[in-house]
């Protein structure tokens, strides 16, 4: 491979358009400058789209983590008990993050590789009636699972009147995110993944009725005071020193997504996923999910006879091609194929071409250029 050739397929950060690139590299302005202000007046009513939502979309410095925090912090009580429904590392996370607050977490569980059953969670509800807040994961990135968000938002203010938060970190801008129609509260997503940015940026969207809430806690917070950033975004500003590069890039990114149509985004990403799924399927390689359950932005394989870790030092090292490993108690006993944001079929069959010869060179008996063939097949069933 050439010295400085990558190719990353991980599930974030992904990789940058050059025109969002070019556009980050542009010179400095002042934070407190009208040409701030115009940046963030184009890039309010672009960013909605993508959220559904006729809310204001806030925009934080710091990582996708940073807004799950600041989620937490603004709409629970310091003695409110919360649910928080766990399908992986990032479900276990936000856990992690009510328990440091001292908030009384009931804590669901489903196997990893599963997506949660909404019926399981009314259930749950109706057993748990003191229960304030429902935390749930759209994209579980750490098993490539897609939770039915737009159900559980259902059974959530169907059954009780607690506000209904989502991480969308791993999948907001690469599928369909209806956030008012659905009945999310509050959503949240990050810069490095869908979105096309380097890491940096955090975005929290919040209803009307999640706002009476975060109006009435008594809670303190200072840098994550959600309130000072709905505020200051009311002026076309923001509370603290905004990371004015990525905004240069954001705005680049909100326009492609507007050439491409949100639509078309959608259908990109489910081609991606499928023809990703139908190359390890003829290759007899076995997937950690469902094709129910599996999301359109990450791919985890589950390999029963030859070491996950093997073929990603492969990879990496004679191709510079880099794949995600397993967390947690699936550390080394899978991968993880990232395709979202700025990644086409062209770059899935090349990814899976590369994964074929890796797997040659370890050992792996297969027909090579199977697995190829069916990501190509699948692509031209639709793309004729």
């Amino acid at each position: 491979m050439l010295p400085e050739q990558t190719f990353l397929r991980i599930p974030g950060p992904t990789p940058i358009p050059p025109s969002v690139q070019r556009t980050m590299s542009q010179p400095m302005i002042g934070h407190r400058n009208q040409e701030t202000k115009d940046l963030l007046q184009t890039i309010k009513p672009k960013l909605k789209p993508v959220f559904g939502t006729e809310q204001d979309v806030l925009i934080l410095s710091g990582s996708g983590t940073a807004g799950l925090e600041a989620a937490v912090v603004n709409a629970v009580q310091p003695d409110e008990a919360v649910l928080v429904i766990v399908t992986g590392a990032f479900g276990d996370r936000f856990v992690k993050i009510c328990e440091e607050y001292e908030i009384a977490v009931h804590r669901y569980d489903v196997q990893w590789g599963e997506a949660v059953s909404p019926e399981a969670i009314a259930a749950y509800l109706a057993d748990h009636p003191d229960i304030k807040t429902v935390f749930a994961t759209y994209c579980e990135t750490s098993t490539g699972v897609l939770n039915p968000i737009k159900e559980l938002a259902h059974v959530v203010h169907q059954n009780t009147d607690a506000l209904f938060i989502v991480d969308g970190v791993s999948c907001v801008g690469g599928i369909q995110t209806e956030m008012d129609t659905w009945g999310i509260d509050i959503l949240v997503t990050g810069s490095q993944k869908a979105m096309m940015l380097p890491a940096g940026l955090t975005f929290v969207a919040v209803s009307e009725r999640a706002w009476r809430v975060i109006e009435e806690n008594e809670r303190p917070a200072f840098y994550l005071d959600l309130k000072r950033y709905r505020d200051q975004l009311a002026n076309n500003s923001t509370p603290f020193t905004p990371a004015i590069s990525l905004l240069f890039g954001l705005e680049q990114v909100l326009t492609m997504l507007e050439e491409e149509g949100l639509n078309q985004v959608y259908e990109r990403h489910q081609m991606m996923k499928d023809m990703t799924r139908a190359a390890f399927r003829a290759l007899d390689i076995p997937l950690l999910t469902s094709d129910e359950a599996a999301s359109p932005t990450v791919t985890a394989i589950k390999p029963n006879d030859f070491k996950a870790e093997a073929l990603r030092n492969i990879l990496k090292s004679k191709f510079g091609l880099a794949t995600a490993g397993g967390q947690q108690h699936l550390k080394g006993q899978i991968f993880r194929i990232g395709h979202m944001g700025y990644c086409s079929p062209a770059d899935v069959l090349q990814t899976i071409s590369i994964i074929e010869t890796a797997l040659h060179k370890i050992g792996k008996s297969i027909e090579l250029g199977k697995g190829t063939k069916a990501a190509q097949e699948t692509l031209l069933k639709v793309d004729v």
